[in-house]
């Protein structure tokens, strides 16, 4: 149903304009409107469409040009959603992803950019799949690269591909007549071969740059559109024709009685009214109306036939160039536009205290508490899930929102909490969950609700696993910004108990450590909050933390069949991290067992490795450290764990984040298993295997007690992976 009441802002696309209007909220929160706002777009970064030159001729690197939309959305109180967008429903005021439920709206902005126009060659937008092909295009060096396209963006492509290529043959296939003279001096010089596009097919390798054209989804919703280009028409005041709680901008848009061609100029231009309308539209107020320049400056870059940087100034049919302070004049304006965003503030002073599985209790005070209770035996019972007689598991799990997309949370929550009966061998067959949702209008409410078991049924339909039940709750704290952050969701799962449950304990001598996925995602959600996280690599971790285990569980299941004895025990890696959910294998096995682990094998997240370094560490980290107990040596006996390395060592920075790596907490962790030689072999040999070899399991003795130095690391065998693994 149409949601009217109360405020849903939502913000479809992340380009130029929905880019400053986020900077506008972060440096001026007053202007932000009022109720949940909510930004989606493909993914967590957009580029920079005046420095795409520049990074395609290598004067800039990608994450130079790249805006961290994430990072605006947390400090502006708006929640993020990376997904497709695929349509609008305007009837029901609805905005339609790709894999996922519709966002209801009560208002709407339009900012998705455009795409290429059809034909041959591939399309210079979507950018990223361009410059991936573009990365790639060094191993086809002696083959002509083509252009297709007649306007100044194919010259200023085909100007930054010499630069990139010196040697290669390049051709443009254009209209004849399309080029200005000085332009096709300039080319002929550089040896850009100039061919008519009706005279030659396309056979690539090559870049098709034949203007700018809308979504198609735009054309299918019923919204005014423009026949040729596919953008949406619009009043001055941004309002989509007949929609005045739909506006647009970009690309995408075209003021209806002053169109202007698609351009980022414009779209930058726009910012300022559409962001003023935004709020003034969501209060009642007064709409402004953008007026924009007849014509635009454009600076065109290139390079010399020396191979230095030079550019050229257009305002209409006047050119200025090529010069090389030109250049260097659009260079100051590029970097000038992207330091902007270095401005936006950061998310609160001082340290904040981590969400996700970092928010559990520090195990020092939840031992203190069970004791104080008279329940010390639930702290000491070794074993992931609990025994419900001879035919279930269960157990429980949950935390706040980790991220501000309601959907992808839940997904998160119910993927973290089946990893206690994964642990114990189990498959997870139903789950009750537990919603807290923020104080808000009822309309809100059931939107962030419906999203939740949304995400939560994603995760476990694909288990066979149901949904039967639960219990929501309304928080009684004020709301934070945005809402979506003041979800809290526990989940407790059942599975049936298999005949031969995994056990926490059970850690053999000879026995092989490993871990199926990579560790960091504490202390890359912490240093997030401090925007020091590279939106790329928070993505690469949400990918990796959004992906079941529960196949792994079969694979391991069909290898047990053939050899019951092999597996040994098991664990997840969760709140207390690696080091601290590997003492309770040792604590809940032999008193007489010790582990050898391999630093060099231990993986990481890619950025993970490197923030530790710089000191970066989740709000649980310190009390997790306790577990670096393990490490030393006391009454005659070795450590419990010996951490080693292959090759030279580490120098002290590098042994110091290793050691933070170990005690990170992890949502959605690892799956930590014991098993014989044979078996590791066998994971490790899989294809697409996601296993890592880090350890060894060694018979402990009163003679090792300096041991830490003589145990020869080539009983770990070969590592999996060469580590700590920070791509």
């Amino acid at each position: 149903m149409p949601l009217t009441s109360p405020q849903h802002l939502v913000l479809a696309g992340g380009g130029h304009s929905h880019a400053l209007v986020l900077l506008d909220w972060c440096m001026h929160p007053q202007r932000r409107p009022d109720g949940l706002i909510t930004l989606v777009n493909r993914q967590s970064s957009t580029l920079y469409s005046g420095m795409i030159p520049g990074l395609i001729a290598g004067h800039y690197k990608r994450s130079e040009i790249a805006i961290d939309l994430r990072r605006l959305c947390d400090r502006a109180g708006v929640s993020l959603v990376i997904a497709e967008i695929t349509g609008v429903d305007v009837t029901q005021q609805q905005l339609q992803l790709q894999n996922r439920p519709a966002l209801s709206f009560s208002q709407l902005s339009i900012n998705v950019g455009g795409g290429t126009r059809p034909g041959p060659l591939l399309a210079i937008k979507p950018l990223e799949l361009a410059l991936d092909a573009l990365d790639k295009g060094h191993r086809q060096a002696s083959t002509p690269f083509q252009l297709l396209g007649s306007g100044l963006a194919a010259m200023e492509v085909a100007l930054a591909l010499r630069r990139r290529w010196p040697e290669r043959t390049l051709q443009l296939l254009h209209r004849p007549a399309s080029i200005p003279n000085r332009l096709l001096s300039s080319l002929s010089k550089l040896k850009i071969e100039l061919l008519p596009n009706t005279s030659l097919t396309p056979s690539g390798p090559g870049l098709r740059c034949t203007g700018s054209q809308a979504p198609e989804w735009l054309n299918s919703s019923g919204l005014p559109c423009c026949p040729e280009s596919g953008r949406l028409r619009t009043e001055p005041s941004l309002q989509v024709l007949g929609h005045p709680a739909i506006f647009a901008a970009g690309d995408c848009a075209m003021v209806d009685v002053q169109p202007r061609p698609p351009s980022g100029v414009w779209a930058v231009r726009a910012a300022t009214t559409l962001a003023h309308n935004l709020r003034a539209s969501s209060r009642g107020d007064g709409l402004r109306h953008w007026r924009p320049q007849r014509r635009a400056l454009q600076l065109l870059g290139g390079v010399s036939p020396e191979g230095f940087p030079q550019a050229w100034a257009l305002w209409g049919g006047m050119q200025i160039g090529p010069h090389p302070w030109i250049w260097r004049w659009k260079q100051r304006i590029d970097r000038q536009f992207m330091a902007r965003f270095d401005q936006a503030p950061a998310m609160g002073s001082g340290p904040m205290d981590c969400r996700g599985c970092a928010a559990k209790l520090p195990a020092a005070p939840l031992e203190a508490a069970l004791e104080a209770a008279g329940l010390t035996s639930l702290g000491s019972s070794p074993e992931d899930a609990a025994s419900l007689g001879a035919d279930w598991l269960q157990s429980v799990d949950g935390f706040p929102a980790l991220i501000s997309d309601p959907w992808l949370n839940g997904r998160l929550t119910a993927l973290h909490a089946s990893s206690d009966l994964w642990a114990c061998g189990a498959s997870v067959e139903s789950a009750m969950a537990v919603i807290t949702l923020p104080k808000t209008a009822a309309a809100l409410q059931q939107e962030l609700l419906s999203q939740t078991l949304s995400g939560l049924r994603s995760a476990f339909e694909p288990q066979g696993a149901r949904l039967i039940g639960g219990h929501t709750l309304e928080a009684r704290a004020e709301a934070p910004t945005p809402l979506t952050l003041g979800l809290q969701v526990s989940l407790s799962v059942n599975g049936k108990r298999p005949a031969h449950p995994w056990k926490k304990g059970g850690l053999r001598a000879g026995d092989q450590l490993l871990l199926s996925r990579p560790l960091g995602t504490g202390v890359l959600f912490a240093a997030a909050m401090a925007g020091a996280t590279k939106p790329e690599d928070l993505d690469h971790a949400l990918a990796q933390m959004g992906t079941s285990q529960h196949p792994i569980v079969e694979q391991l299941q069909a290898l047990i069949n053939l050899d019951p004895e092999a597996l040994s025990s098991c664990t997840d890696v969760t709140g207390f991290g690696l080091l601290g959910h590997l003492g309770e294998m040792l604590q809940a096995s032999s008193q007489s067992l010790h582990v050898v682990l391999d630093g060099s094998s231990i993986p990481a997240l890619p950025g993970a490795f490197k923030l530790l370094k710089a000191q970066y560490a989740s709000s649980l980290a310190p009390a997790n450290r306790r577990a670096w107990s393990l490490l030393d040596p006391s009454q005659g006996h070795p450590a419990k764990v010996i951490l080693a390395r292959a090759g030279n060592g580490l120098d002290p920075e590098e042994h110091q984040a290793l050691l933070e790596l170990l005690v990170d907490p992890q949502t959605c962790g690892p799956l930590l298993l014991g098993c014989s030689e044979a078996m590791a072999d066998a994971l490790l040999q899989a294809n697409d295997t996601p296993w890592h070899r880090i350890g060894v399991v060694s018979a402990s003795s009163a003679d090792a007690a300096c041991a830490s130095a003589a145990i020869p690391l080539q009983a770990l065998g070969p590592a999996a992976n060469p580590g700590p693994t920070d791509p």
